[in-house]
């Protein structure tokens, strides 16, 4: 105990856990089940409850318990049912001496009576923390897994070794406490080990075998069976980041688009994108995605090679005819306005529509395949080979930013990962490329370099976004 009566913490903590099972191997619910007597405040006029439940918040009275109501109901032995206020566990209803004054002065004024309560608490009012805690060895306790991704009703475990006896049970056990998911899968071998296409091998652990999900990100719906395509929920932070450094009418190219999360979502923002995904499923699940989200006027899917699609985008956009969307105003209804003369639509005036010209070069390269998409950047060499005068200086338009994402270490100096990754494009491309190349750095700010740090995918392994300004060097390369 604590001074004034308190219970410690970890006293306070065992009354309110579950009970222990480490021997269980099949998840029995019934097990988590526990009554803790406590005491409660009997209220005998229910107009006085809210103002009770005050003076108890204030003079901290009340049981403090996550998910659960202070307010309860007590069945009286005439039937009658009460309302009562519960407690703090260490005021105890026969010792009037843990009693506050506020609880004194209720019960002089016969506001209220004091009496003792059976808590119920049950395997639904427990936590997935709190229910696998009860569970697993004490061993493992330091290390709870809690590590989990949910592609629509999919919830995707990556399990360590050590937590495949328990497999099963943190699967059902996940699965009871999110009601949004219907399965649940388990990642066998690392993404792309047995696809070019980033799918991942797994294991069924609960639930149904339907990996057909529905996934919505940035106000965009996305539908795909998720055994054949790549996502991943964790980087929607990321996709929303870059999509927002892209202008309206600018041209985007997505060079490893997916199932389309950039190119969707700047679809959206009336962007012109031409989206490319080597995966003949994916390819199709973004053509879906693009039809779903009306972003038709801007996005063209195409399923090519990655390397290839770099120049042919390229030329294509330089050798097509301009194309250009309207986008109409909503006819707006001016309610003042009488019907007559002039008015007799209703109509106020309304703005002439927005014209977007789709330009001949492209603005910005994505390249989010991690794992290998350095190795793409050779591509870039002569992308605009004797097109020097559509450029700058001869002219306003810039030479194209590529956001190329990469796997570096986790340096306890991130210097040497910027390094490192700044080098392995230098050598791709042909061109010396260094973290001073940054604007407002010692280097050449002409490159515009940018390093955005986006996760921490291992203790050793973090992913970055690298963005910089193609080189006159290597786009004009004969």
């Amino acid at each position: 105990m604590e001074p004034g009566g308190r219970q410690a913490p970890s006293e306070r903590d065992a009354m309110f856990r579950p009970p222990v099972n480490r021997a269980m191997r099949t998840l029995d619910r019934s097990f988590f089940r526990k009554t803790v007597p406590i005491s409660a405040a009997k209220i005998f006029q229910n107009s006085e409850i809210s103002k009770v439940r005050k003076e108890l918040t204030n003079s901290r009275d009340l049981l403090a318990l996550p998910r659960m109501s202070s307010v309860q109901d007590i069945k009286e032995p005439d039937g009658v049912t009460r309302k009562a206020l519960l407690l703090r566990e260490d005021l105890k209803h026969d010792d009037k001496k843990t009693w506050s004054e506020t609880i004194s002065e209720l019960v002089a004024k016969g506001t209220v009576s004091v009496g003792p309560f059976d808590l119920m608490l049950d395997y639904d009012y427990w936590t997935y923390a709190d229910i696998i805690s009860a569970i697993l060895p004490e061993k493992e306790m330091h290390e709870v897994p809690q590590g989990f991704t949910q592609v629509g009703h999919v919830l995707h475990l990556n399990l360590r070794e050590q937590w495949h006896p328990y497999k099963h049970l943190i699967a059902e056990i996940l699965m009871d406490k999110n009601p949004t998911v219907r399965t649940v899968i388990n990642k066998t071998e690392d993404v792309g080990s047995h696809s070019q296409f980033r799918t991942f091998p797994f294991e069924l652990l609960a639930g149904d075998n339907d990996l057909n999900v529905i996934q919505h990100e940035q106000d965009c719906e996305f539908r795909f069976d998720y055994a054949r395509v790549y996502w991943n929920s964790r980087l929607e932070t990321e996709h929303r980041r870059l999509v927002e450094k892209f202008q309206p009418g600018q041209v985007v190219c997505d060079v490893m688009a997916g199932v389309g999360p950039f190119a969707v979502p700047a679809g959206r923002k009336r962007i012109f994108v031409l989206a490319n995904d080597l995966n003949p499923h994916g390819y199709e699940v973004m053509q879906d995605a693009i039809q779903r989200n009306r972003v038709q006027d801007f996005v063209e899917a195409f399923n090519q090679d990655g390397r290839e699609f770099i120049q042919s985008s390229a030329q294509l956009l330089l050798n097509s005819d301009p194309v250009s969307v309207e986008i109409k105003p909503k006819v707006r209804r001016d309610k003042k306005r009488k019907v007559g003369s002039n008015a007799e639509t209703g109509q106020a005036a309304q703005p002439p529509p927005e014209v977007y010209t789709r330009p001949s070069v492209v603005d910005h390269y994505v390249m989010n395949l991690p794992a290998t998409a350095i190795e793409f950047l050779d591509a870039f060499s002569g992308v605009y080979a004797g097109k020097e005068t559509i450029f700058a200086p001869q002219t306003s338009q810039a030479l194209p930013m590529v956001h190329v994402y990469c796997f570096s270490g986790h340096s306890e100096n991130e210097v040497d990962d910027h390094t490192d990754v700044c080098q392995r494009i230098s050598e791709r491309i042909g061109f010396t490329i260094t973290p001073e190349d940054r604007v407002g750095g010692s280097g050449n700010s002409a490159i515009e370099l940018a390093i955005h740090n986006v996760r921490l995918v291992s203790p050793k392994k973090q992913m970055f976004c690298a963005s910089f300004r193609l080189p006159p060097e290597v786009a004009f390369r004969k």
